[in-house]
């Protein structure tokens, strides 16, 4: 038999049995492709669910196994989730397969909420409903020590900095001090292909793949050049910042929150956190969001309503945040015994997709076993271009052939900030 009937009959089977259980079908039953390690499962059954007035199972699973058991939850016909977790990812392709109903009247009830306009957006999945309401989030923002604030540029806003003024500050720190200071992870295990495909790039051009060949780029890609020489040149052995940071060989640094928390934990006074820099385009940044989708014909739709409610005040979110460290989607009020870290991280994401020059790029889909080649595309330019110098419009045109060629053979569509495509995304 094969694996994936296999998996096809574990659904069917578990759907049969939670159906068959009187205890449990009295639950609302959630399932869930976030927090399914251990220590979160724990954390969410035990404390961030402990004070929904409401009885529920919550049933946490890999992606994979998950979005099969609710295919067959809906192909046996016996509904048994009612609410849905899940990575936009994910949710994106149960909503192409008719497992998810629309959730505009939820997200018109929450509408105080103060929920960041381009998570929203990218709940609608490309349609004209809403079919996920955002739960949770992570992304990537910088942190900077506090030696480095005497620095900045005359009359730039920290919280809203361009690429520009981050050139000029690294290189006053640099005038100043006669050292390198500003750091990316460029090491060998690092997350630099998630600021070129999130931040720069969205930054300058307003797109990713559309416009990897554009003038635009070019523009990025030259300007970046010109910030690298601010740069310590341990980068490229760096893989999370927060080390780097800690030992204080980075004065200025940029990564993904989890591997920065350490250090606003550890040092709360050395340092300050905020979002990553602007460019012409807008401040493009990307959120890591898992949204809250309704089953369609679910067994208990007034409930997940209610439970999505419950799981996007503030108050909640920010338990979330405190217990599994996935940050709030809603315009929340900090309490003051919240940690001083914490408190900089959450303030730092909340103030990256309030921004009104906001420009969201959602991670990268629909490539498949192509994700690694995709990601070495825009690593391979950034050896070609930053760190040995070489032209930028011949390395796009050249790598701009590899990329096409990715896409093409993934059959990946494009996705934002890049229009809608039908069939495969083009290079521009």
């Amino acid at each position: 038999m094969s694996r994936s009937r296999i998996l096809t009959l574990s659904g069917a089977l578990l759907a049969a049995a939670l159906a068959a259980a009187p205890a449990v079908a009295a639950d609302l039953i959630f399932s869930s492709g976030a927090l399914a390690p251990v220590q979160e499962t724990q954390k969410m059954r035990t404390v961030i669910l402990k004070d929904y007035k409401g009885k529920v199972t919550f049933l946490p699973d890999e992606p994979p196994a998950l979005l099969t058991r609710l295919k067959a939850e809906m192909q046996g016909g016996a509904r048994v989730t009612s609410l849905i977790g899940g990575n936009d990812g994910d949710l994106a392709v149960l909503a192409a397969g008719g497992v998810l109903a629309p959730v505009d009247d939820v997200a018109a009830s929450l509408a105080s909420r103060g929920f960041a306009p381009d998570l929203l957006a990218m709940g609608k999945l490309g349609t004209d409903k809403q079919m996920y309401i955002p739960w949770m989030q992570a992304t990537y923002f910088m942190v900077a020590n506090k030696k480095a604030l005497p620095y900045l540029p005359a009359g730039a806003d920290i919280n809203a900095l361009t690429f520009e003024q981050l050139r000029a500050w690294g290189e006053a720190v640099q005038k100043a001090t006669g050292k390198r200071v500003v750091g990316f992870p460029a090491g060998p295990n690092g997350l630099m292909h998630r600021f070129f495909q999130g931040f720069l790039l969205p930054s300058y051009t307003g797109g990713v793949v559309t416009t990897f060949k554009s003038t635009d780029a070019e523009k990025a890609w030259t300007e970046f050049a010109a910030l690298w020489k601010t740069v310590t040149p341990n980068s490229t052995s760096i893989n999370f910042m927060q080390e780097s940071l800690l030992s204080e060989d980075v004065w200025i640094g940029f990564d993904h929150v989890a591997r920065l928390l350490n250090a606003l934990e550890q040092k709360p006074n050395d340092f300050v956190a905020f979002p990553a820099p602007s460019g012409p385009k807008g401040r493009g940044w990307m959120p890591v969001v898992v949204g809250l989708g309704i089953m369609k014909d679910a067994p208990d739709a007034a409930g997940a309503k209610d439970l999505i409610s419950y799981l996007t005040t503030d108050t909640v979110q920010l338990v979330t945040a405190r217990e599994v460290g996935f940050f709030p989607t809603v315009r929340a009020t900090l309490p003051p015994d919240l940690s001083p870290g914490l408190k900089m991280a959450v303030a730092a994401i909340q103030g990256t997709g309030q921004a009104k020059d906001s420009l969201a790029a959602m991670l990268p889909v629909g490539l498949g076993a192509k994700g690694g080649e995709f990601n070495k595309v825009f690593l391979d330019t950034f050896q070609r271009v930053v760190l040995r110098g070489e032209p930028v419009k011949d390395v796009l045109a050249r790598q701009g052939e590899t990329l096409q060629r990715i896409m093409t053979e993934a059959n990946a569509p494009c996705w934002k900030p890049d229009p809608a495509s039908t069939g495969a995304c083009q290079v521009k």
